[in-house]
């Protein structure tokens, strides 16, 4: 049986994303690997941007986050195909003059689900909220 893979178009990809869900995020480091985390995303198809709420603690620069190059991947096995989509470009802080009114239509849209991978209960646990308006977006499905 040969697998065949085709790249989805945007309603097909934005069916996939729905309104959020989870993915793994690549942040780009200084020479290092990069730093790759598992998030949950909200989603807004209306503009094509992903929400992220992070985890930051004393050992993350959220001043660092907006000047690095990140991808995004998220992917699924759905009836008898797989789905992913890659995103990449550049996280935004949301709280970052200029954005606050499309961000807070965007948060409106999407529904970014709150998951416990941390070592402490996450009402513990402080978040900031980051966007991907993604400078590349691609989704793919192989059968």
């Amino acid at each position: 049986m040969s697998e065949t893979s085709v790249a989805m178009g945007d309603e097909e990809r934005d069916e996939f994303l729905g309104r959020g869900g989870t993915g793994v995020l690549s942040l780009s480091t200084d020479g290092g690997p990069p730093h790759t985390v598992p998030v949950s995303y909200g989603y807004d198809s209306a503009e094509a941007t992903f929400y992220f709420r992070l985890a930051v603690g004393q050992s993350h620069s959220k001043g660092s986050l907006p000047d690095r190059a990140v991808s995004f991947v998220t992917f699924d096995r759905t009836d008898d195909h797989w789905h992913s989509v890659v995103a990449e470009g550049h996280l935004e802080d949301v709280e970052r003059e200029g954005i606050g009114t499309e961000t807070l239509e965007g948060l409106h849209r999407v529904e970014i689900p709150l998951i416990g991978i941390f070592d402490h209960p996450t009402r513990e646990v402080d978040f900031q909220f980051y966007r991907l308006v993604p400078d590349e977006l691609t989704g793919r499905v192989q059968s």
